[in-house]
């Protein structure tokens, strides 16, 4: 499986980006896709996952009601809508693939793929 993230940036505290994150390679039709994000000096955070079964999204609940996860299941392509962006969610953000499985998880352990890192910076 390969994973392709992009959509970082900077943005003003209060801004918005949409992340997206192209899944290859999949030969499941049940897999979880999930984003994560790392700042510096801190462990790596489950921020939101879906399920292609099921669609039903988490949430990390510092992000609930600000972003939103949706899959395009044509395309294996989730993204990630970050609204009302606070100095806080600055960190590189990554998308990560399990299968087979419906179990949407925040635990990185979880996964068996991880893409490459996208830089969001909040910052006035």
């Amino acid at each position: 499986v390969q994973l392709q993230a992009s959509g970082g940036g900077l943005v003003q505290p209060g801004g918005s980006l949409s992340l997206s994150c192209a899944a290859s390679g999949i030969d499941s039709d049940d897999y979880v896709i999930a984003w994560f994000r790392q700042a510096p000096g801190n462990k790596r955070e489950g921020v939101s996952c879906i399920s292609r079964r099921d669609g039903d999204p988490l949430y990390t609940d510092s992000v609930k009601g600000r972003f939103t996860i949706t899959l395009d299941n044509a395309k294996n392509t989730v993204t990630l809508q970050m609204n009302n962006l606070k100095p806080e969610d600055t960190a590189v953000y990554y998308c990560a693939e399990d299968e087979p499985s419906n179990y949407c998880s925040l635990w990185d352990t979880h996964y068996s793929a991880f893409g490459q890192g996208t830089q969001v910076t909040v910052s006035s």
